[in-house]
């Protein structure tokens, strides 16, 4: 076995002859698995070439330890019937970068390990299991069932997916979003019951059969079902590798590799047909040998095999298992895709990204509610004092996007995305307040605010609003909530306020009082600049604070206004009592903010309330607010 972090050696107590003769061995194999990868998919245009690989040449039955291109083919017969079979025979030798290496011909097909058997051990593969776990039953609500092989993890943004088969999640009659079921169908028909989430990815062709389905609404675990063991690398196969599965038919078997870089031919039936897929083979462990003979069954596909240690699974995967012996063939063997070509082809990962290797994404998305909605246009004077960032005045982080003054060093705005349907409860402890490296620091107001008094740090965006997606992504966002752009000084207890906490509220209010679409608000917020605002520590600190709420109710787009007052004339003996939040227009925000807000959310703000702040009442409770 060979993984990405370790190597072969050779003791340095053998012999120099020993050591030539590996020397040559390998770079006999390097040499033959070239040829694979380039004369492979040629060779198999031979309707009776079943798969080419590397394995150990085969005299009387009993494998030897000399080299050889092994050809399978599906009828082994005398030359004067090959025309019959419309093949050509296979040379006894084929040259190969100079050297003359023997051939070997074996007849064998392979199947996919998609069908189904009659029940055999381990009831609860084949039932319904929360948390999942590798090694249990699973499929396509199209196909009938196989095995989640693995836990893997989206390498840009950690989103955790089950890793089986594109047999197993996608099938002939499958598409992308197809709903997989947890235990796959021929086990327990109960759909709804068992939904488990939709195949996100698939492939196909020379680099495997493979595939990833999300996870929704279900806990998992990342050790294999009775190995106890959870792969952390990928490793490579090398002939005489002993390797050990855990799967929804066979349970735990054992095998030991002996044929690698191997092409084979398997026909997926429909309008898929015939397929060439890159793999190894693997043959019964004679050490391990099991009770019925079978180290692969229908039901097994999707399997993740591991390198053994020391007669132990190890955590480095051997490969994805996806196919065995034909029915009626005695040879028992198993097929199983290279994992490195799998984990490349799906770009997955076996563990998730740190939170700072998380791809940034694009901030704040205009399109999240389907309609564009762009973000505040500044008024002429307001643009000059934006802070660039590559020359542009809006400022990307995860899941929220900002301009920022450069005079007052707090944003003029702030805009934001809420995905209900995937937030994360995650601990603000140990995340430090931060300035923002990428932006001028003279720019930003940090800590010397906050120290011996009772203004706050508080988010505009509301951290708890952007801990969705993956958890990875989720803790991005977490960290990233706490750039001191995204804070304004707030007095202590702020969001709580004497009326019932509205101000902190609004965003679980709309969710709670209104039927919106696909559990996604957009929402804009930001400090009130005022000319008089009051100066503390040579920060002026704004008294008055806006939101704006975005959502799509049975289709319709809606925008609500909010308006929070500040009374900071006695800082140090301000009662709470003093705090107001009011329901506003649209223009009246944009009067106050000299921000323009784009005509779809004009034409989305139904607010009858009056358009002084003056004639209007304060929010006394949630009950209050004017959803329709």
């Amino acid at each position: 076995m060979a993984t990405n972090s370790t190597k072969k050696t050779t003791p340095a107590k053998t012999t120099a002859p020993t050591r030539n003769a590996a020397s040559t061995e390998d770079a006999l194999i390097a040499s033959l698995r070239r040829y694979i990868r380039t004369r492979g998919p040629e060779l198999l245009e031979d309707p009776n070439i079943t798969s080419v690989g590397i394995g150990h040449k085969v005299t009387e039955g009993k494998r030897g330890r000399q080299v050889a291109l092994q050809f399978t083919v599906g009828s082994k017969v005398e030359p004067e019937a090959l025309e019959g079979l419309d093949t050509s025979p296979i040379p006894e030798t084929v040259t190969v970068d100079g050297v003359e290496v023997p051939t070997d011909v074996i007849e064998r097909s392979y199947r996919p390990q998609f069908r189904t058997v009659a029940e055999v051990e381990s009831p609860a593969r084949k039932t319904r299991l929360d948390p999942i776990a590798p090694g249990v039953s699973v499929g396509a609500v199209t196909v009938s069932a196989g095995t989640i092989g693995c836990i893997v993890f989206d390498r840009a943004d950690g989103t955790p997916y089950v890793l089986s088969n594109w047999h197993v999640l996608q099938g002939p009659r499958g598409d992308l979003g197809v709903e997989v079921v947890q235990p796959g169908r021929h086990d327990d028909n109960r759909v709804r019951r068992n939904r488990l989430g939709v195949l996100a990815r698939s492939h196909l062709g020379i680099a495997g059969d493979c595939a990833i389905a999300g996870i929704e609404d279900r806990a998992f675990v990342q050790e294999i079902l009775e190995l106890g063991v959870a792969p952390t690398e990928l490793g490579e196969p090398e002939l005489d590798d002993k390797v050990v599965k855990s799967a929804r038919t066979t349970g735990v078997t054992h095998g030991v590799v002996r044929r690698i870089d191997t092409v084979a031919k398997l026909d997926y039936g429909g309008q898929v047909g015939v397929k060439t897929i890159g793999c190894f083979e693997i043959g019964p462990d004679p050490d391990h040998l099991p009770d019925d003979g079978e180290i692969s069954s229908g039901g097994d596909s999707g399997g993740v095999w591991l390198f053994e240690e020391d007669g132990s699974p190890s955590a480095v995967m051997a490969g994805l298992h996806f196919g065995g012996e034909a029915a009626g063939e005695a040879d028992e063997h198993a097929l199983a895709c290279l994992p490195a070509s799998v984990f490349e082809k799906l770009e997955i990962s076996l563990t998730p990204p740190a939170p700072e290797d998380v791809r940034t994404l694009a901030g704040y998305d205009p399109g999240f509610l389907g309609e564009p909605i762009d973000v505040p246009e500044l008024d002429p004077d307001l643009a000059r004092d934006a802070v660039r960032l590559d020359g542009c005045e809006v400022i990307p982080y995860t899941h929220f996007s900002l301009t920022l003054s450069e005079q007052r060093r707090f944003p003029f705005w702030v805009g934001w995305n809420i995905d209900g349907g995937t937030l994360k409860k995650l601990s603000r402890t140990g995340v430090p307040f931060v300035k923002d490296a990428r932006l001028p620091a003279t720019a930003q107001v940090g800590n010397e605010l906050y120290e011996n008094n009772r203004l706050d740090r508080g988010h505009v965006a509301r951290r708890a609003d952007l801990l969705w997606g993956s958890l990875p992504e989720a803790r991005k966002a977490n960290k990233d909530s706490f750039f001191y752009t995204n804070i304004t000084p707030q007095m202590d207890d702020f969001n709580q306020s004497a009326k019932n906490g509205v101000w902190g509220r609004l965003e679980d209010a709309v969710f709670d009082d209104t039927e919106v679409d696909d559990l996604k608000v957009s929402v804009f917020g930001g400090p009130v600049f005022q000319d008089d605002d009051r100066t503390f520590r040579e920060v002026r600190i704004p008294r008055e604070f806006w939101k704006l709420i975005v959502f799509s109710e049975n289709g319709e787009l809606k925008a609500r206004g909010f308006l929070l007052t500040q009374n900071l004339d006695q800082l140090e003996t301000l009662e709470l009592d003093e705090f107001r939040v009011f329901q506003v227009t649209l223009g009246e925000l944009e009067n106050r903010t000299r921000l323009s807000f784009p005509a779809v959310l004009h034409k989305g703000d139904s607010s009858h309330v009056p358009e002084s702040v003056a004639d209007r009442l304060p929010l006394e409770s949630l009950a209050d607010i004017q959803w329709d």
